[in-house]
């Protein structure tokens, strides 16, 4: 024990100085400036030492010192946000961005970015225009609405429609309704924060006609309908229809609001999935508006929409909070060049990557895997094709496992968290999961035209390349 404690003393203690270091590098070869590799060495040397007293085998040579400073610079300056081969099966991935665009939404982005634009300014009048001048008409094409309006992402749709409705009164919602979605945001606090006072109604599995009514008092204003978008109640239940609300609405003058969550343009039933209400479902009911995201099912960019009744909607325009959430040009144009797919569902489900990927048959997600196990043929962990349970995610179809192909990897010596770690320094980095001992690669996610960059990257945190 003694002899260990002098080896590692001894390795301390021989450890170079940062000048000498400093001499030693070429600076100009890296691009690196004197102070940032100053920085970066003394880091280095801080976490050598902890490793050496930890008795782990730790390669210490000048040359190693400073290959690791620039590997420690290199890192740094790596974008917070980049590319991410999606291998998790999860289709509207919150972490990993949602839902990718379609090549035309993309192109719509170039575009306007790269100079001046028509953002709020009517090219045929010369005048000022309205900043969703061009967003409106194809709302109302493709769900049946008189208007419509797109503000920066779904909550805070629901708060502006919310802070414009009520004036301070009473806003209904069923208990079993009162949902959270994702990073903690929860349905009452949108609605107290939009200046409303909450009214809970009915149990959290049966709420009734009868209960609205007999919460109705002279000040209510709103009754919200909330589709539960990423849970289900399932057994001795009972819920409220919109239809329901609308004539309960109209006998005391108030406004039904609905409050879509995921916002499908296309039923994905008629993709092979479970019944989902579409947007034009929602308005052909009766509610005075309908709220609903834009980069879930409907697979375009962050945005919440609003479409309903001309006079409803004109309400939310007046209301100061909305030049708060309003959207930028980026993510207008990329959601007009997706509604404007959307004209035609063939195209949508072909064009639009979130649609295409629920509508992919397991013979393709098969062929897709076949292809990426014979790039990896001679690795040092042989790949398996296996069986997948893959899902939409972002709180859409939260019953639905989709059917897919995976590729899988076990028994690497590193280990599979190591090799997971790998896959997400590399350049692109590629997020899978690990799942009853195996490294899973999930197809469903997994665009054909990633499959030779995904190879690559299995290769290389496997030591293969």
């Amino acid at each position: 024990m003694q002899d260990r404690d002098e080896a590692i003393s001894a390795r301390l203690r021989g450890l170079p100085q940062i000048q000498r270091l400093l001499e030693m590098s070429q600076l100009d070869e890296r691009g690196a400036s004197r102070l940032e590799l100053t920085e970066a060495l003394r880091c280095v040397l801080d976490q050598v030492r902890v490793e050496l007293k930890a008795g782990a085998p730790v390669a210490s040579a000048p040359q190693d010192l400073l290959e690791r400073a620039h590997a420690r610079l290199a890192e740094k300056r790596l974008p917070g946000l980049r590319r991410v081969i999606n291998a998790t099966g999860v289709v509207v991935h919150t972490n990993l961005g949602r839902a990718p665009l379609a090549a035309e939404a993309i192109a719509a982005v170039e575009e306007v970015a790269r100079g001046y634009s028509s953002l709020e300014f009517d090219l045929e009048a010369g005048q000022r225009g309205s900043r969703t001048q061009s967003l409106e008409p194809l709302l109302c094409e493709l769900t049946g609405a008189q208007a419509g309006l797109a503000v920066n992402n779904a909550a805070a749709a629901v708060l502006l429609a919310l802070s414009a409705l009520s004036d301070g009164g009473e806003v209904i919602v069923s208990r079993g309704e009162l949902v959270e979605i994702g990073g903690g945001f929860r349905v009452p606090d949108v609605i107290t924060q939009g200046g409303a006072r909450l009214v809970e109604v009915g149990t959290t599995n049966k709420t009734r006609l009868a209960d609205y009514r007999n919460a109705v008092t002279p000040a209510t204003r709103v009754l919200l309908k909330v589709h539960q978008s990423n849970y289900r109640i399932i057994g001795f239940t009972s819920e409220t229809t919109v239809e329901e609300l609308t004539r309960l609405a109209a006998e005391h003058g108030l406004m039904v609001m609905h409050d879509l969550g995921s916002g499908a343009l296309i039923d994905p039933q008629r993709l092979g999935r479970r019944h989902e209400p579409t947007v034009r479902d929602a308005v052909a009911a009766g509610a005075d508006i309908v709220a609903f995201s834009g980069d879930k099912l409907m697979g375009g960019p962050q945005a919440g929409l609003l479409v309903g009744k001309k006079a409803v909607i004109d309400r939310l325009r007046r209301h100061p909070l909305l030049r708060a959430v309003r959207l930028d040009k980026m993510s207008l144009a990329a959601l007009e060049a997706t509604l404007r797919l959307y004209r035609d569902p063939a195209v949508a489900a072909e064009r639009i990557p979130v649609v295409r990927m629920l509508a992919q048959s397991e013979a393709l997600l098969q062929a897709r895997a076949e292809r990426l196990c014979a790039l990896l043929g001679g690795a040092s962990v042989i790949p398996a094709i296996e069986p997948s349970d893959a899902y939409a995610g972002g709180g859409s179809l939260p019953e639905d496992k989709l059917e897919s192909r995976a590729v899988t990897l076990a028994g690497a010596a590193i280990g599979l968290d190591e090799i997971a770690r790998r896959l997400r320094a590399g350049r692109p980095a590629v997020v899978a999961r690990i799942a009853h001992g195996r490294l899973v690669l999930d197809m469903l996610t997994v665009a054909d035209d990633e499959v030779d960059a995904l190879a690559a990257a299995v290769r290389l945190a496997l030591g293969d390349s």
